[in-house]
């Protein structure tokens, strides 16, 4: 399991590698966590590209993530998930809160 964090002006782009489970979840939020203390970050986006299983643990972070960014008014996305992992996204809610592009270019593009 592989995160990749980047910043491209304001916003924290993280790409996720793998199963995004308990395990992956706690290093992905320690590290989401890091940086919006720094305050550069106004924006994240998640993407989900190679994610290829979500459970509960996946799910907490992500709207752990998406609180953290809307406390300092910033947006959040999610791009490219595969069609199992975003049928979690929809029967889960989460896509009411954050909305899913079918790619990263898609949302830097906005």
């Amino acid at each position: 399991m592989d995160v990749e964090l980047k910043m491209v002006r304001n916003t924290l782009v993280v790409r996720v590698n793998g199963e995004l489970d308990m395990v992956v979840a706690e290093k992905m939020h320690r590290e989401i966590d890091e940086r919006m203390e720094k305050g550069e970050v106004k924006n994240l986006i998640l993407n989900l590209e190679k994610v290829s299983f979500i459970d509960s643990s996946g799910l907490g972070v992500i709207i752990s993530s998406y609180r953290k960014i809307a406390a300092v008014n910033g947006r959040m996305y999610m791009a490219g998930a595969r069609p199992n992992v975003k049928k979690i996204l929809i029967l889960s809610g989460v896509n009411k809160l954050i909305p899913i592009y079918d790619s990263e270019q898609e949302i830097i593009s906005i």
